[in-house]
């Protein structure tokens, strides 16, 4: 009779320490009593469930990250391409996240594949390209403002790689050559223009200072005796030149 007693008193003990649950310090528990859902959150540390009564489930509270997968894509001005993101989301009400929406994190990751094919859809592919903290700003927008009901925070969103058509690839290779050919064009016309603007400036500067002309004209009788050359130079004075020329 003793051993019976102490058998149901070790069963009893032991059905009532299976209520004991440990909770990590980014974790809270949600709790359910006879199907009700308590306002108040357990956790972190230690806390207690009354068994068969109580129901609790754990949330976790950490930033979540959620590699979007490769999404086909038909841009505004169609083009067709492959996408992908990642969306750093984050649990701000648990009791929110279980009871209004079945699986948070499933829901979130759908709505961040519909979400990025609608948004890239919507741009042209030269704006995908050029803009993408706009476009990252955008799709955190919408994902935040839909998950918000959820109790669920999307902090950041960030499109990852953008894979082009090799017919694409080549006619944007085309279009960056023929443009940096075009900007080394200009850069040389506009050299051209300023060396003659100088010339034009120096010749000015010649006709009013007849003497510079002779200078330079022994200056550069000086450079070419300073080469080895065989050549024998005999400077010919400026005026005897002007005469010649006033004939």
């Amino acid at each position: 009779m003793e051993l019976a007693l102490l058998g149901v008193v070790v069963v009893i003990l032991a059905f009532l320490a299976s209520g004991l649950r440990i909770l990590k310090e980014y974790e809270r528990g949600v709790i359910f009593r006879l199907g009700n859902c308590l306002k108040s959150l357990r956790g972190p540390g230690l806390t207690y469930v009354i068994p068969a009564v109580d129901r609790m489930i754990k949330v976790d509270l950490r930033t979540l990250t959620y590699d979007v997968p490769e999404q086909d894509v038909i841009t505004k001005d169609n083009v067709s391409i492959k996408v992908n993101a990642v969306v750093y989301f984050q649990v701000v009400d648990a009791r929110r996240a279980i009871l209004e929406v079945e699986r948070y994190m499933y829901a979130t990751s759908q709505l961040a594949q519909t979400t990025l094919r609608s948004v890239c859809g919507q741009q042209e592919l030269d704006h995908l390209l050029t803009e993408r903290d706009k476009v990252n700003a955008r799709i955190q927008s919408i994902l935040d403002r839909h998950t918000d009901p959820w109790g669920v925070k999307v902090t950041l969103v960030e499109v990852k790689q953008i894979d082009l058509p090799q017919e694409m690839k080549r006619a944007m290779a085309k279009q960056a050559e023929a443009e940096r050919e075009r900007r080394a064009k200009v850069i040389n016309s506009l050299g051209e223009f300023e060396s003659a603007q100088k010339l034009a400036e120096a010749a000015d500067i010649m006709e009013q200072h007849p003497l510079t002309i002779q200078l330079r004209y022994l200056n550069t009788l000086r450079e070419i005796a300073a080469e080895n050359n065989s050549t024998t130079l005999f400077p010919v004075p400026i005026e005897f030149l002007s005469f010649f020329g006033k004939k």
